[in-house]
C-alpha cells in the first residue's frame, strides 16, 4: 500500500483514485487526524485522502507522519 520514494517520503501506491485502499490505510493508522472539512475529498470520514497529514502530489500523496 506504501512505498518510500526517492526523497525518503512514504508514498501511497493507490494514487488519487483508490478510495477503498485509502480508507483501509487510515483505519490502520494511529496518526490519522481529520483535515478541515473544506480540505476533505473522500466520502468516507476516515480516509488518508481526508487526513491532515497527507500532502498531494501530481499522481498520489505522501504521508507526513
Amino acid at each position: 500500500m506504501w512505498r518510500v520514494n526517492h526523497q525518503g517520503q512514504k508514498e501511497f501506491l493507490g494514487g488519487n483514485n483508490d478510495c477503498q485502499g485509502a480508507a483501509q490505510a487510515a483505519e490502520a493508522c494511529l496518526n490519522f487526524t481529520p483535515d478541515d472539512e473544506d480540505e476533505q475529498v473522500a466520502n468516507e470520514q476516515v480516509s488518508c485522502y481526508n487526513c491532515r497529514y497527507r500532502r498531494w502530489g501530481k499522481e498520489t500523496f505522501v504521508c507526513c507522519k
